[in-house]
């Protein structure tokens, strides 16, 4: 069994930041590639950020130069560094891994619970 446990979401006004962190945990063997998606309401899920176990990071037009995303590999944690938030970034925010199980010859990709981001004054 996999998990991915995200938390760090809530309120903020325009212009301020919030971290949002992600724990995989369970009978992990190896973990690929993590990211961040976000889901509006009457939209459809968009990638916001990715990064590969070993490659560069990827981000999404949208939040370039506002949004980081990092690793602790030792810790099976993503986060993703959210500054000047924009109302336009509200959305419910889900952690995505590529990861390979105990026991597995392949990987396949699990998601979170997914955290809400609320943007507004």
């Amino acid at each position: 069994q996999v998990q991915l446990v995200e938390s760090g979401g809530g309120l903020v006004q325009p212009g301020g930041s919030l971290r949002l962190s992600c724990a995989a945990s369970g009978s992990i063997f190896r973990i690929n590639a993590m990211g961040w998606y976000r889901q509006a309401p009457g939209k459809q899920r968009e990638l916001v950020a990715s990064a590969p176990s070993g490659g560069t990071t990827n981000y999404a037009d949208s939040v370039k130069g506002r949004f980081t995303i990092s690793r602790d590999n030792a810790k099976n944690t993503v986060y993703l560094q959210m500054n000047s938030l924009k109302p336009e970034d509200t959305a419910v925010y889900y952690c995505n891994a590529d990861i390979r199980r105990i026991g597995s010859m392949r990987s396949l990709g699990y998601w979170g619970q997914g955290t809400q981001v609320t943007v507004s004054s």
